[in-house]
């Protein structure tokens, strides 16, 4: 219900926005674009953290999702159709918002982007202003803020389950399974309770904060190591190799290449731009302290700390003489590594077949006669 249920008000908002004098206007402001903005650092970080937020790439919410999926599940084909309906539905949304907008500014009588505010203000002030200029405004607000709270619900599912996935999946003993309803009303309390400040008047500001830096900074950087760390440590072959296995059939060949080279190049110079045209964050007319943008960055290396700490604690508990035997061995898959399942493990991963675990028919010693034919009068 929540992932469906928001097409319907997306679909009963359009109808009611294209009827609307000036929408025309305002669609043709969201279909033009703005090529001075096409080498702005901010841009492309933008779309990055969109694109990454939308699709959920880096958040560990596809990858938890996927292990509850069956071991041969089409993927490539789940891919494509996430993707395609990810992109076809942000552009449908942006249809909708200025169909809206564009009425606003006719009312108004000004420009369409004196009204386009940008960040959440488009979402929580600019949007909701322009429903109350409509007949039957209660009812539209209604429905628009019913559709943000689903969609916000459909986020916390997935991200809620990813944490307790994670802690439940680390642990991994008995005790912890059996109270998995525990584990996710933990984690839902400290969640909300982490929320609170976001409810006071200084909300948007620590929204705004964290949207900036806990939201987009690290996931380029998550995205950009698990790019070379599955391509480059792991390897393309062994990668290609497992899909395979999966799938039934190899990965195309744009996709390879996409994989091996083109998405980490894209994903690093958006995060070379990004660091070279930063410029702090500042809400209409305020501009974040030094504290703050110190909290920012905080929150930032939070989540991406983790990453060189247990690389380094990987390699110091890793065998070998030196540093380099040490490095070669973390970076090497377990012995167990592979299919859970024994029926799946197939190809490179089968068990490795040695003389000493070869089943064998025990022989018996030949009986004599006279004893096969007391055994076989002995039986009834």
């Amino acid at each position: 219900f929540t992932a469906t249920f928001p097409y319907v008000v997306l679909t009963i908002l359009f109808v009611r926005g294209i009827t609307l004098e000036g929408a025309l206007t305002g669609i043709m402001y969201y279909l033009t674009p703005q090529w001075d903005k096409i080498l702005d650092a901010k841009v492309w970080g933008d779309a990055a953290s969109q694109i990454f937020y939308s699709l959920g790439c880096a958040w560990g919410g596809l990858i938890t999702m996927a292990s509850y999926n069956k071991f041969h599940n089409n993927c490539y084909r789940d891919s494509i159709i996430i993707s395609i309906t990810n992109c076809a539905t942000s552009v449908y949304a942006g249809f909708v918002i200025f169909s809206i907008l564009g009425f606003m500014a006719n009312h108004l009588g000004v420009d369409v982007s004196k009204v386009a505010d940008h960040g959440p203000g488009l979402a929580f002030v600019a949007y909701p202003e322009a429903l109350t200029l409509l007949p039957i405004s209660p009812l539209w607000s209604i429905l628009f803020f019913f559709m943000l709270i689903l969609l916000g619900l459909g986020t916390q599912f997935c991200l809620l389950e990813t944490l307790v996935t994670a802690i439940v999946d680390e642990v991994g003993n008995e005790w912890i399974i059996r109270r998995k309803t525990f584990v996710t009303l933990g984690v839902a309390v400290v969640g909300f309770l982490l929320g609170v400040p976001l409810t006071t008047q200084a909300g948007i500001y620590w929204l705004l904060l964290m949207d900036n830096y806990a939201a987009s900074f690290s996931l380029v950087v998550i995205s950009c190591i698990m790019c070379v760390a599955i391509m480059y440590i792991y390897g393309h072959r062994n990668y290609f190799k497992d899909i395979e296995m999966m799938l039934g059939f190899p990965p195309p060949l744009f996709f390879q290449i996409c994989w091996r080279f083109i998405s980490p190049a894209i994903i690093f110079f958006i995060l070379v731009f990004t660091v070279i045209q930063y410029r702090p964050i500042s809400y209409n007319d305020y501009i974040y302290p030094t504290w703050a943008i110190s909290i920012g960055f905080l929150m930032a290396l939070s989540s991406v700390i983790c990453i060189p700490i247990y690389a380094i604690y990987k390699v110091c508990c890793s065998e070998g003489d030196t540093l380099l035997e040490r490095l070669k061995n973390a970076t090497k898959a377990s012995k167990d590594w592979g299919p859970v399942l024994a029926e799946h493990r197939s190809g490179r991963y089968a068990p490795a077949f040695s003389p000493s675990t070869e089943p064998h028919l025990e022989v018996q010693p030949l009986q004599p006669e006279k004893g096969r034919s007391e055994a076989a009068a002995a039986s009834p």
